[in-house]
């Protein structure tokens, strides 16, 4: 076989995967609009348009100064949200994890204070904040931080003995042993935790905009619901959609990059 064959074969052979890994994410997804287009064709239900009306609507409703309006401070809200959940998760994990005396003094209040639903406390939040930025980014912060805080809390206390114990054979400074033995030896749990907090930051989200807002992706689609904006009402669904993916692709390209080490141990250990 000549080189000009193998070189073809390769290619050819790249080209199936590169088709395979395009087709299958998106396969499942075109098959359920078909059959959504189908199943909507001659419909007279309002209530659940055609993919096509919610297109529309779609680009009628939010490629233009909605997006400015209502898209744009949503998603900073969201980004605000999403930083402190992680700082304060991170910093107040390690803090109990490493400490089993803080850990049994503060984890009672803390599975008490878990198990409030966060909603219930907007209307708290609007009686001391207002109705305002700060009142729907503590919100967020209320229900995402805790995944993160408690997977944190089990990645420090799961730490390697043996390393530990290596770490103070040779005098490494607790700030050093924080840094370099630590935060990277929980930082896969610490990536679970945000992998969660993610969603649950989305959700909350929305529900803040939807109780006390003038502005957002969860005043909007509300705002549609009440005046019978159906096309439109799905529209903002599918938006909320479409960022929930950006998120999760986000995540997974900052993943592999803080995680490379450990995706390449465990290629060593399948191997």
């Amino acid at each position: 076989m000549t080189a000009r064959t193998l070189a073809a074969t390769g290619s050819r052979d790249v080209g199936r995967r590169v088709l395979g890994g395009l087709l299958y994410p998106l396969g499942l997804p075109f098959l359920v609009l078909v059959c959504w287009g189908l199943a909507s064709t001659g419909t007279t239900n309002r209530f659940f348009p055609g993919p096509l009306a919610i297109l529309s609507a779609f680009r009628e409703t939010w490629i233009g100064p909605a997006f400015v309006d209502d898209v744009l401070p949503s998603l900073y809200r969201l980004g605000l949200g999403i930083a402190a959940s992680i700082v304060v998760g991170v910093a107040a994990g390690t803090v109990v994890g490493l400490s089993r005396g803080i850990g049994d003094v503060v984890e009672p209040l803390l599975e008490f204070f878990r198990a409030i639903p966060p909603p219930v406390l907007i209307p708290v939040g609007m009686l001391l904040l207002g109705i305002t930025d700060t009142m729907k980014v503590v919100v967020i912060v209320s229900g995402a931080v805790w995944p993160i805080l408690l997977n944190t809390i089990d990645g420090v206390r799961s730490i390697d003995s043996v390393q530990s114990d290596t770490a103070r054979s040779f005098r490494i400074g607790r700030r050093q042993r924080l840094w370099s033995l630590v935060l990277p030896a929980a930082s896969p749990r610490i990536m679970t935790g945000v992998r969660q907090a993610l969603s649950i930051a989305l959700i909350l989200m929305v529900i803040s905009e939807m109780f006390a807002s003038s502005s957002g992706l969860g005043y909007r689609i509300a705002y549609f619901q009440r005046n019978y904006l159906i096309a439109e009402m799905w529209s903002g669904i599918l938006l909320l959609g479409l960022v929930g993916v950006l998120l999760a692709a986000a995540f997974g390209v900052v993943e592999r990059r803080v995680l490379r080490w450990y995706h390449g141990s465990r290629a060593i250990e399948r191997a």
